[in-house]
């Protein structure tokens, strides 16, 4: 027989159901439980009244532990085998025992000790099922209001991790859209880097016709005014000329 995982869940002694998981009586089925059923978060009502006050307490307790901490069960070999948890009631030494082994397999199972760690979630989840039941022995309703402070924990923790997987999503999305829009601003840069450097090369030149403009023009005024002198100085020359001729002409009739 192989037996489920250890927990640090008490349980009692595995019990064979039936040799034959397809050929169940329908009593063997009626102790199959799913791990994933709803538990009860109300008060269990009592059985029937029998003649020994402790046997009834006993098993009311039994049944509220198989509701709130339901038995598990494996197939081997076409046999199906049924583990209840233990109805034993606990002392201060299985109390101690429980913190040694909490500490012993977090670190055998390497658990980390901070952030989100889904070993050290499992541990801490299997011992505050064990302390569930010890509790739920000495008083049902104790036990039942635990139930649904786990069960709102746990509810919590869906919906943070439900969040935290719609937000990663979330990241995932904006940084997809990111890279998308990073290629086509990088594509944009270079458009407008090459559109820069076909209008400086355009700046240029008209810079360089600009100063050969300049340079023309200058030159040509140089040579104008420079004409412009020679016409001077020789028009200059003539008046003095005709001047004195005139002023020869003029000089004897006086």
């Amino acid at each position: 027989m192989i037996p489920p995982a250890e927990s640090l869940l008490k349980y009692d002694n595995p019990v064979l159901v039936t040799r034959n998981t397809e050929k169940k009586s329908p009593k063997a089925r009626s102790l199959k439980v799913s791990p994933q059923q709803v538990v009860i978060t109300g008060p269990v009502p009592p059985p029937p009244k029998s003649k020994s006050p402790s046997v009834d307490v006993n098993k009311q307790t039994e049944e509220i532990l198989n509701a709130i901490l339901p038995p598990r069960e494996w197939t081997e070999n076409n046999q199906l085998w049924v583990q209840q948890v233990s109805s034993t009631p606990c002392t201060r030494m299985d109390v101690v025992h429980l913190q040694e082994q909490l500490d012993l397999k977090l670190q055998q199972r390497q658990a980390r000790e901070t952030g989100i760690c889904p070993v050290r979630r499992e541990l801490y989840s299997q011992c505050f099922d064990e302390l569930i039941r010890q509790v739920t022995i000495n008083c049902a309703e104790r036990g039942l209001l635990l139930l649904r402070v786990r069960d709102e924990i746990r509810m919590t923790i869906a919906a943070y991790q439900t969040l935290y997987e719609s937000s990663v999503a979330f990241g995932m999305r904006k940084a997809l859209q990111a890279e998308q829009g990073k290629s086509d601003m990088e594509k944009r840069i270079s458009d407008l880097e090459d559109e820069k450097r076909d209008l400086e090369r355009q700046l240029n030149e008209q810079k360089a016709k600009c100063d050969a403009i300049e340079k023309r023009e200058a030159e040509r005024r140089q040579v104008e005014e420079k004409k412009h002198n020679e016409e001077l100085q020789f028009l200059k020359r003539t008046n003095q000329q005709l001047k004195a001729q005139l002023e020869g002409i003029i000089a004897p009739k006086k």
